[in-house]
């Protein structure tokens, strides 16, 4: 059977602790079937549901440097969790809306 690629759904907001949080739906993805790699950059994901034929894969690039070696990801409910530092703290401008 071929892999079928999907990219998987991803959402990523930053915490009030100066964290960046993503979130990755990757349902029914066995934790030892994920592979996750990151860079200050951004981030690559490829997941198999080997049962389904189904191959989730996915090259994400973040707004604002972070620090790699001190993610931290947890794989729940067929959500993977990831909390991330950000290099440097980044100040922020409230932009007008019209």
């Amino acid at each position: 059977m071929s892999m079928v690629k999907m990219s998987p759904d991803v959402f990523s907001c930053s915490d009030d602790e100066g964290n960046l949080d993503i979130e990755i739906d990757m349902f029914g993805v066995k934790k030892e079937n994920i592979k996750l790699k990151m860079v200050e950059e951004g981030f690559f994901v490829r997941a198999k549901r080997e049962e389904t034929g189904v191959e989730y894969v996915g090259t994400y690039a973040f707004c604002c440097a972070v620090v790699p070696e001190k993610a931290v990801a947890k794989y729940v409910d067929g959500k993977l969790y990831v909390k991330v530092p950000y290099r440097e703290s980044t100040e922020t401008v409230d932009v007008k809306i019209q």
